[in-house]
């Protein structure tokens, strides 16, 4: 079957109309999976098949008629390789030997669609239990200046964090936030006391990469500031959430120094890893550094423009992922920035 050298658009289709017709009595009448081989190499072959003479026959055709053709050529292709499979899997089973190609009695495979991250978790945990006890959210951001970063919060000028090997810097006097204490110092700015808030946020600092440390970390912090508020305060606060988050689980209180609280303490609780035996995770110790707190330095108040003769406050800073750490017994902080999906989906909720 052979078109002419310079084929109008009739020639082909009658051409490709027959070649078709008698592919599919050749496939059809195929009496095995050898004579039905056979019956693809003529007509579908990559090297002699028929087919072949009218996909090269459409470069002969004017631009015109090419569209039209081209469609009688896909139409004729798919018909003869739809006879083909149908007819294999015909005599397959005849033959006894054919197979579905897939197992539908075998388990789909799981697929797991990905749930909150543990360190979200906790922070959310966190958040739930001191908007009980009536604190708001706050939240700023994170790239910011010198001055409510570091000199709002009693940091003096010679200050080692303000190094740049200890803080991250942006361009002069713009950095990254080295915690979310600013936040504390924008709310007194704009609201008035009673003041109690919670500002979760992430942080950046030039530490190592370690078991219990990162460069970049989610940090919250609680800052509660009215007239006559005490350390006692403070203590019976924090207690509380220790109690309500870790359960039996012991606590401590240590003297501790910051810049923007006076007197300053560091909350620890038993190192829930090792049960006190000490770990690489607690550095030995048996104890594990929860968070920072004190009473609101006046200098702090008197920066945000409070009078620090009237208003006392306090705050403190906690880092959820070590808190998560000790949650789901993770002895390294790393692999909670790793992304690495069969740890996630252990402890995802």
């Amino acid at each position: 079957m052979r078109l002419p050298e310079h084929p109008t658009l009739r020639d082909y289709a009658d051409q490709i109309g027959q070649m078709a017709s008698a592919g599919l009595a050749a496939i059809g009448d195929a009496p095995g999976l050898d004579a039905l081989e056979q019956a693809r190499v003529q007509f579908l072959g990559d090297r002699r098949g028929e087919i072949l003479e009218f996909q090269r026959a459409l470069g002969a055709l004017s631009a015109v008629e090419k569209p039209e053709a081209g469609k009688l050529f896909n139409a004729a292709k798919r018909q003869l390789e739809q006879a083909l499979d149908e007819r294999r899997t015909e005599l397959g089973r005849a033959a006894g030997g054919y197979r579905p190609p897939h197992d539908l009695t075998m388990p789909a495979r799981q697929q797991w669609r990905g749930a909150k991250h543990p360190v979200t978790l906790v922070i959310e945990e966190i958040a739930a239990i001191f908007r009980e006890l009536g604190f708001t959210i706050a939240l700023g951001p994170e790239a910011e200046s010198e001055w409510y970063n570091f000199t709002a919060l009693n940091f003096p000028a010679n200050h080692p964090a303000m190094d740049m090997h200890d803080t991250l810097y942006v361009q002069d006097e713009v950095l990254l936030r080295t915690h979310t204490s600013p936040v504390q110092v924008r709310t007194l700015q704009r609201y008035p006391p009673p003041i109690r808030i919670l500002a979760p946020g992430n942080v950046y600092r030039r530490d190592f990469f370690d078991a219990s440390h990162a460069p970049m970390f989610a940090q919250i912090e609680g800052l509660c500031v009215d007239e006559g508020i005490s350390f006692v305060d403070l203590k019976a606060t924090l207690g509380h959430f220790a109690q309500r988050f870790f359960g039996s689980a012991r606590a401590r209180f240590r003297p501790s120094f910051f810049p923007f609280t006076e007197p300053s303490a560091e909350m620890d609780i038993e190192c829930r890893l090792c049960r006190g035996a000490g770990c690489a995770a607690c550095k030995g110790t048996g104890w594990m550094e929860i968070l920072g707190s004190g009473m609101v330095h006046p200098a702090v108040l008197d920066a945000a423009g409070l009078d620090s003769e009237k208003y006392t406050g306090w705050a403190f800073g906690m880092g959820p992922a070590r808190i998560a750490q000790q949650r789901y017994g993770v002895g390294d902080i790393r692999v909670f920035y790793d992304s690495d999906v069969r740890f996630l989906e252990q402890i995802a909720e």
